[in-house]
């Protein structure tokens, strides 16, 4: 449960990005040799596309998860520098309007805010980043009872010494580890460096296999991170739906049948809504179906967090379809 001693219930650390989402529909993709899966989005060179569709908002999965705990009614705060820009004025209003609590989050003077153009085709996202340069320290930290631990961008070893040592520190305070983009493609030392002190991994299925370079399939995948020492691992995959091993057993579900509207968001909204149901010590079944329909709620809204459910709209979802459950695997 929610723990009054702790001054936060969730500090999320992780970049925070302003994302321009734009909706098209004159691409075709292109398609491996041996994949059903499309590889790429290919668009006329030179030509005009047109739009169909467009929002700005906040994003980045460290905001986008800070702000589903909060809705949840937990206490999150968030741990993050952004610039002295518009997009870094928008994005600290954005946060408290969500009801994140802003005290971490630092305006770095002379300094870019990360942002984002997010491509939506058919539901699904290709997203192009840009990175400024950042100097990343971590302030020293209030008691909370967790920590998430998100994507940066690149030089971002000094922000982990932190949260390790941080973590060394406060015996309390548990782990939650997203891998970010930048640590598995470039410095996959920095996960391997973390995952020894990780309560709650979550990832997909892609980021799995890469971390522990094995082809396995999900359910072998999460015995191996169990081994590693991991009390609960998440993983993810796409629309075939989600596993969840927790206090040695192991669960799936499937997604709900939901039409998607876009699919951005959906794996951070996966993540606070598991979190945020292990914090009210709900069951890992349980658990699993929050996070599923907190999902389920951002795909079916334009943006990474217009989507987020309640507790409320969590139960309001479930309801609707009752014969979804998670099932054990053996």
């Amino acid at each position: 449960m929610p723990t009054k001693k702790n001054t936060f219930d969730v500090l999320s650390i992780g970049d925070c990005v302003v994302d321009t989402y734009v909706e098209i529909d004159q691409a075709h993709l292109t398609y491996g040799k041996t994949s059903h899966r499309p590889e790429k989005l290919c668009l006329n060179y030179a030509e005009k596309i047109a739009i169909t569709n467009s929002c700005q908002d906040i994003g980045g999965n460290a905001a986008n998860v800070a702000s589903g705990i909060a809705k949840l009614g937990l206490r999150c705060g968030i741990v993050s520098q952004i610039g002295d820009d518009i997009n870094g004025n928008y994005v600290a209003y954005r946060l408290q309007e969500s009801g994140v609590d802003t005290t971490y989050l630092r305006q770095e003077k002379k300094r870019e805010t990360r942002y984002g153009v997010v491509l939506n085709y058919k539901a699904e996202r290709t997203i192009l980043s840009y990175y400024p340069e950042r100097k990343y320290k971590l302030p020293k930290l209030a008691p909370t009872q967790w920590i998430y631990y998100t994507s940066h961008g690149q030089n971002c070893s000094n922000i982990q010494k932190g949260v390790i040592s941080y973590l060394r520190k406060h015996k309390h305070s548990n782990l939650a580890f997203n891998p970010g983009s930048h640590m598995l493609k470039d410095n996959m030392s920095l996960v391997h460096e973390v995952l020894p002190y990780v309560n709650l991994l979550i990832c997909n299925k892609e980021e799995a296999q890469a971390m522990l370079k094995s082809k396995g399939d999900i359910p072998l995948l999460l015995k191996k991170f169990e081994k590693l020492g991991i009390a609960q691992v998440a993983i993810t995959d796409g629309t075939k739906g989600s596993f969840l091993r927790s206090s040695g057993q192991s669960f799936f579900m499937k997604p709900f049948p939901i039409q998607a509207f876009a699919k951005t968001g959906a794996g951070d909204a996966f993540a606070s809504g598991l979190l945020a149901a292990i914090i009210y010590q709900k069951p890992p079944q349980e658990a699993l179906c929050w996070a599923t329909a907190n999902a389920g709620g951002v795909i079916q809204k334009f943006g990474a967090q217009n989507g987020l459910l309640s507790r409320a709209g969590i139960s309001s979802l479930l309801k609707k379809y009752p014969s979804i459950l998670p099932q054990p695997l053996r």
